[in-house]
C-alpha cells in the first residue's frame, strides 16, 4: 500500500503526462500548491520505489508501475464520485470536492465497499475503469451514466 501522498504525486504526474505530453517539476509544484524543493524531494523517493524515471533537470516518466497505481487511484475517485453524484444526487461541484476528500481518508476496505455496491447497482462488470483523463471521466462509467 502507498502513501496518500504519493498517491496524489503520481495522479498529478499522470494528469500532467495526458495534458501537456510532459511532466516538469514547475507544473507539478504549481498543480500540487507546493515548493520545486519538496517536489524534487518526492520525486527521489518515487524513483527509488521504481514509480518513475527521472534524472535531476531531466524528464521525468511514470514507470509502468506508477502508471497503474495512478490510474487505479483516478478509478477509485470514479468510483466515490459516483456514489455522490449519481446515488446520492450531490450536485457536481460538491460531488467532485468531496470526493477527492473522501477518497483519501477512507480505508481501503470501505472503498471496496463502494466499488462492490456501485458494481452492483449500475451493473458495471470490471471497476479497472481504463480512466481517460482527457474526458476527465471514467469512460465506461461515463457510458453507464448515458454521457456517451
Amino acid at each position: 500500500m502507498i502513501s496518500k501522498s504519493t498517491e496524489e504525486y503520481l495522479k498529478t504526474m499522470y494528469v500532467l503526462m495526458k495534458q501537456k505530453g510532459i511532466i516538469r517539476v514547475t507544473d507539478i509544484a504549481k498543480k500540487m500548491n507546493c515548493s520545486k524543493p519538496s517536489v524534487t524531494k518526492q520525486l527521489g523517493i518515487l524513483k527509488e520505489n521504481g514509480y518513475i524515471e527521472y534524472e535531476t533537470y531531466g524528464e521525468i516518466k511514470l514507470t509502468d508501475e506508477g502508471v497503474k497505481l495512478a490510474t487505479r487511484a483516478l478509478a477509485d475517485y470514479d468510483i466515490v464520485y459516483i456514489l455522490l453524484h449519481d446515488v446520492i444526487g450531490i450536485k457536481d461541484k460538491s460531488a467532485e470536492s468531496d470526493a477527492s476528500k473522501i477518497k483519501n481518508v477512507i480505508s481501503d476496505e470501505t472503498l471496496r465497499g463502494i466499488s462492490e455496491y456501485i458494481n452492483e447497482e449500475f451493473g458495471l462488470n470490471n471497476l479497472d475503469c481504463n480512466f481517460d483523463i482527457m474526458n476527465e471521466s471514467c469512460r465506461l462509467c461515463a457510458f453507464k451514466r448515458g454521457e456517451e
